[in-house]
């Protein structure tokens, strides 16, 4: 073990978090949810999500055996939902191929929908105690500074150099405390801005925080303008205040999940009407349009109210229309612009 693991396990015996709800008790299934949770999320943001997936999906049988729509209910309002469909097509394959139980070997672990080499690592490391170098945005953090490594960690030369540096530092021993430790370095102390050198395990050594220089690691990722694209998303309701939703198809944006129809910036209250052979009371904006940023552009929405006359309640006969109520109980995966526009409060 080398000076690096055993400064940081020191630290991480008297520091770092033992009582994580995937720490109680550390099992490669809960490793795995809790892993996929975290990336581009906050602890304190995952733990509830945690705690509410857990009681409902024990173990990888329940997941995979669980509609896709429960999965992405219990996942709204984390955002990034390609992590869900991924976890609930892992878990089909995880009792096909693996008997129920997330294989050891980091190829097959990769082999699956949503697990990267890292998320590979972490299981590995933490659920089976196998060694296993990690590299997530945090340990990223800590080693470009350590080491002072320039340059962007998005580029294939500087990830290959970060992996080396990963591992060479990881030990043959303690291998779930070294792997949480250098996770909670980069998450409580090494963090993005105004790092708490003082109180860091790896300070002396150090070469960013001896040169006083630990903003310019890692580099950031170069800037690119986003494009802004603009739809309508029209909220329909019916005299029982329940909304019209319909799902979206199974990739791309929100994909699965259940939204107001969204169309082009241009589209009509009267087009979106005949389209779905409804009368209306009233049609209204509903205030100014928000914004809702991806990873590649902004999407700027314009919500729209219709008011649907009395006696036109059925839904269509293609199953990917619902009428919604919050009094409803009914256990479907919802946009993030759906929660949003769901919440807003009626025009008057």
């Amino acid at each position: 073990m080398d000076w690096f693991a055993t400064h940081l396990l020191n630290w991480f015996d008297h520091h770092g978090r033992h009582d994580l709800p995937w720490q109680k008790p550390i099992q490669p299934y809960r490793v795995w949810i809790s892993e996929i949770m975290l990336q581009q999320t906050q602890v304190s943001t995952v733990i509830p999500y945690f705690e509410r997936f857990m009681q409902r999906f024990p173990n990888v049988e329940t997941l995979g055996g669980a509609p896709l729509d429960e999965v992405l209910h219990l996942w709204t309002g984390l955002g990034y939902y390609a992590r869900a469909r991924n976890l609930h097509k892992a878990a089909i394959q995880i009792v096909q191929k693996f008997e129920g139980g997330l294989p050891e070997s980091l190829d097959q672990l990769e082999s699956l929908p949503g697990i990267g080499r890292s998320t590979a690592g972490a299981i590995r490391a933490i659920g089976h105690s196998k060694r296993a170098p990690i590299l997530d945005a945090n340990v990223k953090r800590v080693l470009t500074r350590f080491h002072a490594i320039s340059g962007f960690p998005g580029k294939t030369v500087i990830t290959k150099k970060l992996w080396d540096v990963s591992e060479s530092h990881t030990p043959n021993t303690r291998l779930p405390d070294y792997t949480q430790a250098i996770m909670d370095l980069g998450a409580t102390l090494c963090v993005r801005k105004l790092p708490n050198c003082n109180s860091c395990p790896l300070h002396t050594r150090c070469k960013a925080n001896a040169a006083g220089e630990t903003d310019k690691y890692p580099e950031a990722k170069p800037a690119k303008v986003k494009p802004v694209r603009k739809c309508r998303m029209f909220l329909l309701q019916n005299t029982r205040d329940e909304f019209f939703l319909e799902q979206r198809p199974p990739e791309g944006i929100w994909g699965g999940l259940w939204s107001p129809p969204q169309r082009e910036a241009d589209y009509s209250g009267i087009q979106m009407l005949d389209e779905l052979n409804f009368s209306a009371e009233g049609v209204a904006n509903i205030g100014t349009s928000f914004r809702h940023t991806f990873t590649h552009y902004h999407l700027d929405i314009e919500p729209v109210m219709i008011r649907i006359k009395d006696g036109q309640n059925r839904v269509s006969s293609k199953t990917n229309h619902v009428w919604y109520s919050k009094n409803l109980n009914l256990k479907l995966g919802l946009s993030s612009a759906a929660v949003k526009l769901l919440s807003l409060d009626e025009p008057g």
